[in-house]
């Protein structure tokens, strides 16, 4: 079900978190991460696991991610920890997706990943779901100069590396209202994925599948 007012014409690039919206959080993926992130704090960290859980939760709320508060207050490597939460085996949770891949190359807009996570793991993820060669660019976290939504700066980055269309002719598609906001405020369309709209946010949809719709200006 779609939720929301009239989309503006003329859409140009579509910008797509990965995570939580490219599939179903359901299948278990993110909550993986979760507990990848909790051993990388408890066993590089020497955390307890109560300190832990607790210093996530306090760090992914002021900061938008845990990667953010640990690098500003432990010192970490970016990089290593990224590796390290995202060493999984996603045969167990992804599989190929042709209804993805249909709606994806269906769109007529680039396709543009806009992720938190670093590049080596969302090419994995794409692979995976079979939708890598409907993807026209990725723009991680890397690239952004560990910058990250809902930081401002991550916004006006990944319309800097994308060519620097119009924001009014852009949509960011995210499982998160936080990371919707500030490029509502840009100007950009703004799908939600998950039928909890909010303020601030033009469309909400159930699930990917349902995303042709949210950028229909006539649904």
């Amino acid at each position: 079900m779609v939720k929301g007012g009239s989309v503006l014409t003329g859409l140009e690039v579509v910008f797509l978190d990965l995570d939580d919206t490219l599939y179903p959080r359901t299948n278990g993926l993110w909550r993986a991460i979760g507990g990848r992130i909790l051993e990388y704090m408890t066993g590089r960290l020497a955390m307890t696991p109560a300190e832990a859980e607790e210093r996530r939760a306090d760090y992914l709320d002021r900061y938008g991610t845990t990667l953010s508060g640990l690098v500003r207050h432990h010192g970490v490597d970016p990089l290593d920890y990224l590796r390290f939460v995202h060493d999984l085996p996603l045969e167990i949770y992804l599989a190929p997706d042709p209804r993805l891949r249909d709606l994806l190359g269906g769109l007529a807009c680039r396709r543009v990943i806009f992720t938190n996570a670093h590049r080596e793991y969302v090419e994995r993820v794409v692979e995976r779901l079979g939708v890598a060669d409907v993807v026209d660019q990725i723009v991680d976290v890397l690239a952004l100069q560990m910058h990250h939504k809902p930081e401002p700066e991550a916004y006006q980055l990944a319309l800097a590396l994308t060519g620097d269309p119009l924001p009014a002719r852009c949509a960011l598609v995210d499982d998160r209202a936080r990371n919707l906001l500030p490029a509502a405020e840009l100007g950009m369309h703004t799908v939600l994925i998950g039928v909890d709209r909010g303020d601030g946010i033009a469309r909400a949809i159930d699930s990917i599948y349902d995303l042709p719709a949210a950028l229909d200006p006539d649904p």
